[in-house]
């Protein structure tokens, strides 16, 4: 179907809602035309009944709240610091809770590990970052969330109401109502947090009850996110990132991305110096900009880049490996103090 255009302003025709542009006074779902179209689609393609699915979609109204929360800052230059966005994550509280996590949960993030190569601390970080380690999983209704993306948010329509479809296939697997869902304001899941269409492709029965349970079973979390990670090229035993020396301007190499795609000696002649790193790795220069502060310059290797799958961002997966080494040093030391 052809998505709308920004803003998105639909023309009252027929007795039929318009469609308002992100931000403004959400207009009920029930008699908007592209849900009605949607809805079509799920009965053509997946055979799900136009009643019900139509009932389902009548419950809920385009959310202000998810729409405001997705919308980028007005001033992304002034709002990006990495100091910000490291006490955060990497702090006293993260550590204690992710050292208590790992404790109540050693068998089965082992287990995860031999299976499928991820250390226990990445995991536990991951999950930390996610969700305070199940303590904070999202208290929004996931399929009015998902359905304000798909119909009113139209900068990432496409994306939503692929998640959207995905959610309503997932909720029938398992033979629950999409309304009794609540995640995220994006339409993420449980204690890993995963996407609906995450949770279809990579989520794991952990625990061996034959269903897959990200929300209430901590062995289907932990497997989950060690089989995503492990499905998008975790490479065992291999670093993450250590940090740079920048000594000719680094502009052009930032440029390129933060996946990895030159050799540490090749960054080397570029002025990008690090100690330790194998010269034939291959690595991408990783900037952590603070207002006020110098920058941060890192070599992020296959496995950060990695982490990036779960979150498209270098704060968040700095932030995921910072705390992880944290929670490894802590554990190590308990470990030998005993």
């Amino acid at each position: 179907m052809k998505l709308p255009t920004l803003p998105a302003l639909a023309i009252v025709l027929g007795g039929l809602a318009a469609t308002p542009a992100y931000g403004e006074a959400p207009a009920s779902f029930s008699q908007d035309p592209e849900v009605r179209e949607f809805i079509i689609g799920m009965h053509e393609r997946y055979g799900f009944d136009v009643s019900h699915l139509t009932r389902q979609f009548s419950a809920i109204r385009p959310n202000a709240t998810v729409l405001r929360a997705i919308r980028p800052p007005a001033f992304p230059e002034r709002q990006r610091s990495w100091e910000r966005y490291r006490e955060r994550f990497v702090n006293p509280q993260r550590i204690a809770g992710g050292e208590s996590f790992w404790q109540r949960h050693a068998a089965t993030l082992q287990r995860a590990e031999a299976i499928y190569g991820v250390p226990p601390e990445v995991i536990v970080a991951i999950i930390g970052v996610e969700t305070i380690y199940g303590q904070h999983m999202g208290s929004f209704g996931v399929l009015e969330a998902l359905a304000s993306l798909a119909f009113r948010y139209p900068p990432r329509a496409e994306f939503f109401r692929g998640e959207l479809e995905q959610f309503l296939l997932l909720a029938r697997e398992n033979g629950i109502s999409p309304l009794e869902i609540k995640g995220s304001y994006a339409g993420a899941i449980g204690i890993p947090q995963f996407m609906p269409s995450s949770q279809r492709l990579y989520a794991v029965d952990f625990d061996g009850d034959d269903r897959i349970d990200l929300r209430r079973s901590y062995a289907d979390a932990i497997g989950s996110v060690a089989r995503f990670l492990n499905q998008h090229g975790w490479q065992k035993g291999e670093p993450v990132a250590i940090p740079a020396r920048v000594v000719q301007d680094p502009s052009e190499l930032i440029a390129t991305g933060i996946k990895p795609s030159l050799t540490v000696e090749e960054l080397r002649a570029r002025g990008i110096l690090a100690d330790g790193a194998e010269a034939d790795r291959r690595a991408a220069l990783i900037d952590l900009v603070s207002p006020g502060e110098a920058t941060e310059y890192w070599l992020g290797f296959d496995n950060f880049y990695v982490i990036t799958r779960y979150n498209r961002s270098s704060f968040y997966a700095m932030a995921v490996f910072q705390l992880a080494e944290a929670l490894r040093d802590s554990r190590s030391r308990f470990a030998a103090n005993r």
